[in-house]
Order: C-alpha cells, then structure tokens, then sequence
C-alpha cells in the first residue's frame, strides 16, 4: 500500500504543475485522497464486509466531495485532479495513469444487478473536466475525452472525443509515439473538429469553382463565343464563410 502511495504522489507531482511536494500533495489533495480511502474502501468490498466498504465510501465522498463506489477498480498512478463532482460507478474500470478531471461521471446506462454497467478506461486515458462516460464499454490505451463530452460508444486507442453526442476527432497512427504525452483536459493541438474541417474544404473548393468558371467565361468571350447572359448572383465571400463555420 505504501508503495501505491509513493507512485501516487509521484505522479501527480509530475502531472500537476502546481504540486510542490509530497506533504502537499498527501494532505491537501481531495484526489489522492479519496483514492487512498477507495482502497481500503475495496478491500472491505472484496472480503464481504459491503456495509463497511460502503460507510467508508460515504465518508470519503464528505470529505473530498469525489463518489467512488467500492466495487469500482482503480489502477496505478490514477490521478483525480480538483475532483469535485466525480461519480465512479460500481463496475467501472479506470487503467493505470489514467488522469480524470473535476465532474466527470463513469455511469451506467443499464439497471440489470450483477452485469458490467460501466465503462472500462484502458491505461493513460485522459477525461476533461465534466465529461460523461456512460455505458459498458472500452475507453481505449491514450484516448482523451475533451471536457463536457458525452461519451455513450467506444473510443479507439489513440483517439480524441469530443462534443454532446462525442464523435471521434482524430485518430494517432502508433499510440506508442503519443503515449508520453500529455494534455491538460483532454485538449490536444491541431484537434480540429471533422465537421468543421469538412465545411472548411467544401467552402474552399466552391471557391476555386468560382475562379475556374471566371476564368472560363473570359477566355470564351476573348474568342467570341457567345453565352447566354444570366443574371449576375453574389460572389462566394470563402474567407467570411470559413470566419462563420469557426
């Protein structure tokens, strides 16, 4: 156990800007806390003493304002930061240097007893602040969900979700190469959203349409073809469009 704590204080000190040293970290933490308490708290669980396992889960949720049930399992190097509001359901999964911000909710969709209701984090995932993670399925190995996210399907290895339903917006190619990584409240650089990037690219090729047909009206009235006269319509302004879809 003590050696648990150790890498617990040693990670957050290395995550954690703000963390000047362990004494810090150890009484000042609600994070750290409540995962310390959670422990004790799971080996109640685990050896049949449910009433203990869960008064002690009550307490800790007093006094760090984080709700982990008992039953829930937790990995290694799990860092809870602020914390405030986070709910961790029963049968939920969190990897090992996982890094889960404050209002984050790792709930169940489904009301049948005994059955895996919750979602699985693999090792390194990253879930911004307020996210919602709900159902039972697999949060892969470095995925990162962005801050108010509802994640109700899986996420790839390597991924990044965001929005309300979350939608995938990029994919790593080697998850090994990103793995060191790591980005505050699951917002990464260049993660444009896919719907934005697609807007961006229509409105830019119906702009280079428009040069090509001027330009092709140009040379055929230079070589006196004539073309039935249209009435004259709006130029396609591209640089106040892509402004608006910004």
């Amino acid at each position: 156990m003590f050696l648990h704590l150790r890498e617990d204080i040693k990670s957050i000190i290395e995550r954690d800007p703000a963390a000047r040293n362990g004494w810090e970290v150890f009484t000042c933490y609600p994070g750290f806390q409540a995962i310390m308490m959670h422990r004790w708290a799971q080996a109640c669980w685990t050896r049949n003493l449910k009433w203990i396992g869960r008064f002690i889960s009550y307490v800790a949720r007093i006094l760090t304002g984080i709700e982990i049930h008992p039953g829930a399992t937790i990995g290694r190097r799990v860092f809870i930061d602020h914390g405030f509001g986070v709910v961790i359901g029963e049968t939920a999964v969190v990897g090992d240097d996982c890094t889960i911000y404050q209002g984050v909710t790792l709930g169940g969709t489904s009301l049948n007893s005994g059955t895996k209701r919750h979602p699985t984090l693999e090792r390194g995932v990253i879930i911004g602040a307020g996210a919602k993670v709900l159902g039972s399925f697999t949060v892969g190995e470095y995925a990162k969900v962005g801050s108010n996210a509802v994640v109700i399907k899986p996420v790839p290895a390597g991924a990044t979700a965001v929005g309300n339903p979350a939608h995938i917006v990029q994919k790593e190619a080697d998850t090994r190469s990103t793995s060191h990584l790591f980005s505050a409240y699951g917002v990464t650089p260049n993660g444009d959203d896919p719907l934005s990037k697609a807007l961006h690219g229509l409105i830019n090729h119906a702009a280079r349409q428009d040069e090509q047909l001027d330009r092709l009206m140009a040379l055929m009235k230079t070589a006196g073809i004539a073309c039935q006269s249209t009435p004259e319509c709006d130029k396609l302004d591209s640089v106040k469009l892509n402004k608006l879809v910004e």
